[in-house]
Order: C-alpha cells, then structure tokens, then sequence
C-alpha cells in the first residue's frame, strides 16, 4: 500500500510545524501552503488524500478554496477536514457538500487529533 498524501492549507507557521512532525510521525507525507491560491497549485501537483484545511485563512476563506474543490470531479472527492478556532459557529451538515468530513476545535484539540481525524475518513 502507498503512503497516503495529506495537504495542509494552514497560515499558522507554528501549527503547521506541529501538523507536520505529528503526520509525518504517523506515516503520512505531508506538504504545506499558507493560502488558498498554492493550495489549488498544491492539489494539481501533490494530489493529496486528504485536506487539512483552516477556515480563516490570510487573503481568502476556505470557503473560497471549497467551492473550487467542489467545481471539478477529481478534486470534489478529496475529504476535507477542517482546524479552526471558529468550530462552535460552524455545521458539519452545512459543510458536508463540499466534501468536509470532520471539524476539529483548535482550542480543544489534542496532538493525535488529526491522526485519528484521518483514518476515520481515508480508506
């Protein structure tokens, strides 16, 4: 089995460093951007399992970056997972459609949050 690809699109240096030793340390290869523009030159390139994403990104929301997803085929179809510090105003149901799997409270959340987050939606 090849090791699954997980795109972080995250503008916190220090929270994608911690993203990043923690995945990695899980077995997943991982690539960061800081924004939703090289997140769409990311995807075309890295083509990744899964997202990571933050809703309040500098320059452009996630929701921006989810309706492009959402707009092709093969992208629509990658699970997103979303880390933001906004999760108690934010629906899951809402988000479903545009291929969010989970939202993960990044006030609340534990190291090996986002591991378990990812096996729950990766095959």
């Amino acid at each position: 089995m090849s090791v699954q690809k997980v795109l972080i699109v995250e503008d916190d240096e220090w929270l994608v460093e911690q993203y990043m030793r923690v995945l990695s340390s899980a077995g997943y290869n991982v690539v960061s951007v800081s924004n939703a523009l090289s997140a769409i030159q990311a995807i075309d390139d890295f083509q990744p399992d899964a997202i990571i994403l933050d809703m309040l990104l500098t320059g452009s929301t996630a929701l921006a970056l989810l309706h492009e997803l959402q707009s092709y085929g093969d992208t629509g179809i990658i699970p997103i997972i979303l880390c933001t510090n906004i999760a108690n105003e934010i629906s899951l149901k809402n988000l479903r459609p545009y291929g969010v799997m989970q939202i993960i409270d990044k006030t609340k959340m534990k190291p090996d949050d986002l591991t378990v987050a990812l096996r729950s939606v990766l095959p």
